[in-house]
Formats: structure tokens, sequence, C-alpha cells
């Protein structure tokens, strides 16, 4: 044993500074590149599955591998495999898109690999966010009664809007007593439309209050909730032995972009003394625009409310506000302090563990400050007004071509849309089994994709095969859309 050469290297500390730098500088220009020249590559990467795992090795390095090897293989495998959420092109789900002071921030923060959990952990990063989050308080216009806290996703914080109207019921104590247990147990029932993201269900499900929990209230032809069906279902359900305890609105659904009616649901609420939980995560940030703002009526009754900023902010995922107008619950809710997390200052700080599931908190504000500082209020909601233009623009050029329709109201910048040749019936022919008109958009939908130049979803609507087009890219500008079209028209033309 005492022949064999060593294969620990020279150093057991971390990667020495020069060579930090040298590859820090390299890595930049690399990102820079990337962006420049990102229109040259597909938005969708034409691979199969698996094809990226067969390319690498089954077990980890035993000896240190060169950053040279290691960016290699970005290079040839990694990049190969992205759907680049980034490219202009990229025009299917709500856009994520990283901006350069966000992506500079997201490299301090982890240089800085703070955990916020306590205060005294990381002051900065405790207080940095309580600023930045009353930052975006104030650009929406929300009142001040709306305290905010940074998670993850918008899921998240839709569970903990949840979890804070499951612990506004009083004739249980669910903290405590848990759901098995204590007694009589009430079958709360929480409220959403059909068209509510799927996150609100799986929140359901993870605190106790299942599917089963869940009822859908119809939507009108707007795709809007029906205020009216809300009431009805409430009454109905306290004659059926339910507990209703929370309902949840959505500004901007995530397959029409539809509004529900807030202002209307908040009444239904406060005489039903329900939590109102507003889901706001793609469209809330358009708030911001002086004619955009009817968006939020109603809102400001809200109990709780999540917007988040990586969606259509260009911040990079992930990033999520969460405002609630009683604090006091959620904390009630969540906080456990362990002997070994008390400090000196706990009585004068706010310790934002306190008010989540999570315990560790990386420091997520920064980005937001940067994106925020560097772009201003202006700079960002200009951005968030040309993208309504251009989605306007595209509605107009469906709704005047005799070969598509759209499907759906576009307050925002989503287009839902299908192919519907004026020349075909395509109610009553039938294609490998399948409607004419479901048959023709499912293909239109496929062999754009495979063009690797443009990125489109789906969705169902009233049964219906829809494609949607969002535009949410910082990157992305009229030029892109415009081609879009032509590829869109194009590849119908050689179907029919």
């Amino acid at each position: 044993m005492g022949d064999e050469k060593s294969t620990m290297p020279n150093s057991l500390g971390d990667m020495p500074t020069e060579e930090f730098k040298k590859y820090g500088y390299e890595l930049i220009d690399w990102i820079a590149e990337y962006f420049t020249d990102i229109e040259k590559l597909p938005v969708l990467p034409k691979v199969k599955p698996g094809d990226i795992k067969t390319k690498l090795p089954k077990n980890p390095p035993e000896l240190p591998e060169g950053f040279d090897k290691i960016i290699s293989d970005v290079d040839n495998i990694i990049v190969p495999g992205v759907t680049h959420w980034n490219h202009p092109n990229f025009m299917a789900y709500f856009n994520s898109t990283s901006s350069g002071p966000g992506i500079l921030a997201e490299l301090l923060s982890a240089a800085f690999n703070t955990n916020g959990m306590l205060w005294k952990t990381s002051p900065s990063t405790t207080e940095l966010e309580r600023v930045t989050v009353d930052w975006m308080r104030q650009m929406l216009a929300l009142p001040e009664s709306f305290w905010g806290i940074i998670y993850d996703t918008a899921s998240i914080s839709s569970m903990h809007g949840i979890a804070a109207a499951r612990e506004q019921v009083g004739e249980y104590s669910f903290r405590q007593m848990g759901l098995s247990g204590g007694g009589k147990i009430p079958k709360l029932r929480l409220y959403a439309s059909e068209h509510a993201h799927s996150s609100i269900e799986k929140g359901a499900i993870l605190l106790g209050i299942g599917i089963d929990g869940v009822r859908k209230i119809p939507v009108d032809n707007e795709f809007k909730m029906i205020p009216e069906k809300l009431s009805d279902a409430i009454i109905e359900d306290r004659k059926s032995g339910w507990r209703p305890f929370c309902v949840v609105a959505t500004v901007g659904t995530t397959s029409t972009t539809s509004i529900d009616p807030v202002e209307e649901i908040a009444d239904i609420c406060e005489k039903e003394k329900l939590w109102l939980h507003v889901d706001a995560a793609h469209s809330g940030v358009t708030a911001m625009i002086s004619e955009m703002k009817y968006i939020f009526n109603g809102v400001e009754r809200a109990d709780s409310l999540v917007v988040n900023p990586h969606k259509w902010m260009f911040v990079p995922v992930d990033l999520s506000l969460f405002y609630i107008r009683k604090p006091d619950v959620l904390k009630k809710a969540f906080s456990l302090v362990p002997e070994y997390l008390k400090t000196a200052e706990d009585n004068s700080v706010e310790n934002l563990m306190d008010y989540g599931i999570q315990l560790g908190r990386r420091f997520r504000a920064l980005k937001l400050w940067f994106v925020i500082r560097y772009f201003g209020v202006n700079g960002i909601t200009e951005r968030l007004r040309e993208h309504i233009r251009i989605g306007q623009l595209f509605a107009g050029w469906i709704d005047e071509h005799q070969n598509f329709e759209r499907m759906a109201p576009a307050p925002f910048s989503t287009v839902c849309f299908r192919a519907h040749p004026a020349s075909t019936n395509s109610e009553s022919m039938i294609v490998q089994g399948t409607p004419y008109g479901e048959w023709l958009n499912e293909q239109l939908l496929q062999k754009i994709n495979e063009t690797g130049k443009l990125f489109l979803s789906h969705t169902k609507i009233n049964g219906k095969f829809v494609l949607r087009l969002s535009v949410s890219g910082i990157r992305t500008e009229e030029r892109h859309v415009k081609d879009a079209w032509n590829l869109i028209q194009r590849t119908l033309k050689e179907l029919l």
C-alpha cells in the first residue's frame, strides 16, 4: 500500500482561485455567446427518450476531470438535449425567461450560499426579502395589509394558502390532532373553477383534504367561474354535511388565461366566512401596467395571493411571491422552533422559517432585487406591455384567417386557437378513428414542433384539441411571432 502512487490532489481545498477566475470568465463568455446565437439552435431538441442518458457514463469518475472536458460535454451532450426556454420561439408554456441581471444574481447567490431560515443565519437574506417583497406589493398596487414571503413555485404558494385556510377552521385543531383522531372530523370542501390549476388539487391531496374535497365550479362562455354556481354549491354542501372552508379564484388560468370575477367571489366568501385565495401566478405581474390594473379588481379583499415573477418578469426560475393578509394564521400553522434554532433576537425579528414548510431558504430575493433595479419598474412594464401587444396582434391574425378560429378570449398574450378549414366539414369526417378536426390539429401541433423552429403547447377546451401560443419571453419580438404565424399557415397548407 505504501508503494502505491497517491491519487489525491495536491490541495484538499476548493478549485484554485486562478482556475476559478479563468473558467468563470470563460463560462460568462459561453453564456453570452449562447444568448447571442440562441436563434441558431432548435427550440425543441430532436432526441428520443434515453438519448442523453446513454451518452453519459454509468459510474462517477474516480479521479478528477478537467473543467475543459466538463464544458465539452455540456456542448456535445447536454445542449443537444435542452429545450431552450430562453429561446425567442419558445411559445409553449408560460415562459420562465432568464435575464442577464437575474443570471448574475444567481451566480452571486450561489457564491454566498446562505440559508435564510433565521434572521441570525443571514440578516441580509431576510431583510432584503422583506424589502423586495414589499417593492412588488407596491408595484402591484396591493394594500399595505398584505404581508409577503418568497417560496419556490406557485404550487407551494397555493398549498400554503390552503393550509392557512384550513388553520382558520375553528372547530377542529388540525395542527395538533391531524386528520386521524380527536373527535369528529369535518368533511372539508374547497372550491375552484373547472379551469383552476392542477396544483390546487395537489395541495388538497397533501393537506388531507383529498380530491373529493375539491369541488369544481362551472364556468361561463369566457371560461370564468360562475358566482351563482359557487353560491349554490356552498349551500348544497352545507346541507350535505360538508364544511366549506376555502375558495380559489384564478386571475389568468393556465389553459385560456381567463379571469375569474374576484369581486363577486369575494362577496360570497365574506358572506359565507370562507378563505379566498387568488392564483395569479402567470398573469398577476401585469397588474403593474396602468391599463391592466382591472385584473386585480377585488383582489385586495382576498386572504391570500400568489404571483410568480419567474413566469413573466424575467427572473430565473424559481421565485414565487405569496401574499397573505393574516400572516399570524400562517405562522400558527407552521411555526415549530426547536431549542437549537432559538436565538437572542427572536423577539425583535422575523424568522421566515416560521412561515412555511421549508427550513432551508435560498437567497432568492437577490435575483428579484437585481431584476427590479436593473430594468426599473418602467422597463419591466414596457416589456410586459409589448408582449401583450404582440399577443393581441397574433389573435387578430387568427380572427381574420378563414382557416383558423380562436377558441377563447385573449386578455393577455396567450392565444388559444385551432385550424378549422372553411372548405372542410370536419365534424362529419373520421380519420384513423378520430374526428377530422381533432386529427388535423393534433397533426398540426406535432408537425410544427417537429421542425424545431417553434414550440407550441396544447389544451382541450369544450372537448376540442386546441393549440396555445404564449408570448412572454424577454427575447421574443414581433418578428418571431410573424415567423411563427407563417410556419403555422405553411404547415397547415401542407397537411391539407
